[in-house]
């Protein structure tokens, strides 16, 4: 009798022990999706990104405060100019939002070293080592999470369609959100400034003339090889001459009194760190500026 009594104490005893393990596992262990940290009063909810323990769609690690896409920049074409693409996009979101706010980017940042032998390829006709390059860029953005692209330059936007099809997402052109900006501003005939490519190929002034009624001009062809040339040797390399910036004023201002140009848009997103608004007498469209802030609108579902 005494040992009967003694096996079920115990038994009682390890039933009892099982149940306050279990009750304290319940209580400490995490389940997936819902652990809680506590800071004051705030409480946040961590998820596994892209995973849904309950078999419903994939789940970001923090719920956004603001419904926002992430922009996925082509950048490094030069450098100088990407990072103007990083602080404007930023101080709108900033100024648009309020607080803290800032834009969610992405940038694949081109070594430029390569990329400029491939450029100069392209200009003999062999356009192949650079596409791979712009293609190989994208779906890296792609595979970042990225949902739509911005190439930070204007003569690699002619590769937009192409980057587009390669990767699947929305590709937003500089020349589009360039030409409604020319187009809103009641402008008819504006003079453009770029590298040789962009300022002789169809792909720029094709857009603004068909889709927006602006005539484009010119500069002629000695002037055009000194602008290519103050680009790659001097803006690529944040390398900014006043020399510079006084030829290309006469530039503008020639065309302006003799094209007949009621504006000037600096079609290389370098040349706005050389010409800005208060060095000529007629409106000046920096397409570095209006891409980057068309891009945070776009990310902002307001176009």
């Amino acid at each position: 009798m005494g040992n009967m009594m003694m096996r079920n104490s115990c038994l009682a005893f390890l039933i009892i022990l099982m149940v306050i393990l279990v009750t304290i596992s319940g209580c400490i262990t995490p389940q997936a999706g819902n652990m809680n940290y506590s800071s004051g009063s705030v409480a946040t909810n961590i998820t596994t990104p892209g995973e849904d323990p309950a078999g419903g769609p994939p789940v970001t690690l923090f719920a956004d405060s603001q419904k926002m896409k992430t922009i996925g920049i082509i950048g490094g074409v030069g450098w100088s100019s990407s990072l103007q693409y990083y602080r404007i996009m930023n101080e709108k979101a900033q100024n648009d939002l309020g607080g803290d706010n800032s834009a969610k980017i992405l940038m694949y940042s081109i070594e430029f070293g390569e990329f400029s032998k491939q450029e100069r390829l392209a200009e003999a006709g062999n356009w192949d080592p650079l596409n791979a390059t712009l293609v190989d860029a994208g779906q890296r953005l792609k595979r970042g999470g990225a949902d739509f692209i911005v190439i930070a330059s204007n003569t690699l936007n002619s590769r937009a369609e192409l980057v587009e099809k390669s990767t699947g997402l929305p590709v937003l052109r500089i020349y589009d959100v360039t030409g409604d900006k020319v187009n809103r501003s009641g402008l008819k005939k504006v003079a453009l400034l770029g590298t040789k490519y962009t300022m002789e190929a169809n792909f720029y002034r094709d857009a603004l003339k068909n889709k927006y009624g602006i005539e484009v001009v010119t500069p002629n062809l000695t002037e055009r090889d000194y602008i290519n040339t103050v680009i790659f040797d001097e803006l690529v390399r944040n390398d900014i001459r006043n020399e510079s910036r006084v030829e290309y004023v006469r530039i503008i201002n020639r065309l302006v009194d003799e094209e007949g140009a009621q504006g000037v848009i600096l079609g290389c997103t370098e040349i706005p760190l050389l010409i800005n608004q208060s060095d000529v007498k007629v409106p000046v469209f920096d397409t570095a500026r209006i891409h980057a802030e068309a891009a945070v609108d776009y990310a902002l579902d307001r176009t």
